[in-house]
């Protein structure tokens, strides 16, 4: 069930995501490239969970979500 409908959440969690992603890369640029790792990874999961809970593939995923 999508809904195409502009969500608030979803764009902020992308656009902080990137966010992310740009400052990793600098971090990377001044070798600290196991914080930047760490942080890539907590920082970009929170856009791909989001994303997973607006798209359940079945009902019971949604309702695992729903707990």
């Amino acid at each position: 069930m999508r809904n195409d409908k502009e969500n608030i959440i979803v764009e902020k969690s992308f656009q902080f995501a990137l966010k992310i992603v740009l400052y990793c890369e600098l971090l990377e640029v001044k070798k600290k490239c196991v914080l930047s790792r760490q942080l890539l990874r907590s920082g970009t999961s929170t856009e791909a969970n989001i994303c997973e809970a607006q798209n359940p593939e079945s009902k019971a995923d949604f309702q695992i979500l729903k707990r």
